[in-house]
């Protein structure tokens, strides 16, 4: 839309001097200043006119305004309350003819339970490199009408996102991302475009969502297995899931029945594997 300004180098910092916002490495702040990269990101995560997107961490507004420009609802959470306090203000002088489309809410992302409006349907931003992975699990848990996610990560934690089974990076968010739907890393953002400039690379993951596993194990049982076998994740799964199950051979006997070979790891198994496992465990 052409009455939306995006932000640049140096209304960035007339912003952040203004309200007197520094950075914070506590908060994992690092605010996009260039529009080429925030249409890139608008660009890859599909959103839709008329869409509910709901955006964590906005920050002084820079991927905020570019997701504005599409034509869709934007609905954005801050914990800094100095910062929700001026993104109203910084859309209605840059982007006024949209910023009925903005609802801030002030609080922290991992306590949101319920979000006003229309339910989000995407989930866009650039999440706070120190909590990226639990914002990202607890939004997918929350808000089941979320149907694509895009999320800009520190990079290392996007391929462990991305990962597969049997990949040096393959972890428990990777098995967790499975449960709601299909990640991959979609793209890598340079570092000058922040600012300050972060010491680490950053990358989009974008989560196609979709239906769990078919299984009569709960979410919570399934992750319990998961965090049990990646806490000791360099042994076998019948040693990791011995004090979990009972005894190593209870653990054993629950693998053997999921159709898994006791002596694998965890890093070799798919969330549906994990979830066969919970379910051989709940019938003892």
């Amino acid at each position: 839309m052409s009455d939306v300004h995006l932000l640049g180098p140096a209304r960035i910092r007339e912003l952040a001097e203004e309200i007197g916002v520094r950075p914070t490495k506590t908060l994992g702040q690092n605010f996009v200043h260039d529009g080429g990269t925030v249409r890139k990101i608008v660009r890859a995560a599909r959103v839709e006119p008329g869409e509910t997107v709901v955006e964590v961490g906005p920050g002084l507004g820079s991927l905020t305004l570019g997701l504005l420009e599409t034509g869709a609802r934007v609905v954005a959470v801050e914990i800094d309350p100095v910062l929700a306090a001026r993104l109203p203000q910084t859309v209605a002088e840059l982007a006024p003819g949209v910023a009925d489309r903005l609802t801030v809410v002030g609080a922290d992302a991992l306590e949101v339970r319920e979000l006003p409006g229309e339910p989000p349907t995407a989930l866009v931003a650039n999440l706070p490199y120190n909590v990226a992975v639990p914002v990202l699990l607890t939004f997918l848990e929350r808000f089941a009408s979320l149907e694509h996610v895009l999320v800009m990560v520190q990079a290392e934690v996007a391929d462990r996102l991305a990962a597969a089974p049997g990949n040096r990076t393959y972890g428990v968010p990777s098995v967790k991302a499975q449960w709601y739907g299909t990640a991959r890393r979609a793209a890598t953002i340079g570092r000058a475009v922040f600012w300050p400039v972060p010491n680490v690379d950053s990358a989009l993951v974008e989560i196609v969502c979709g239906p769990p596993p078919e299984t009569t194990a709960s979410r919570e049982a399934v992750f319990a297995v998961v965090d049990a076998a990646f806490a000791q994740r360099r042994k076998t799964l019948r040693a990791a899931l011995g004090t979990f199950a009972g005894s190593p051979v209870a653990a054993q006997e629950a693998l053997e029945a999921a159709g898994v070979d006791p002596s694998a790891r965890g890093e070799a198994l798919t969330v549906v594997e994990f979830a066969r496992i919970a379910e051989a465990l709940a019938r003892g």
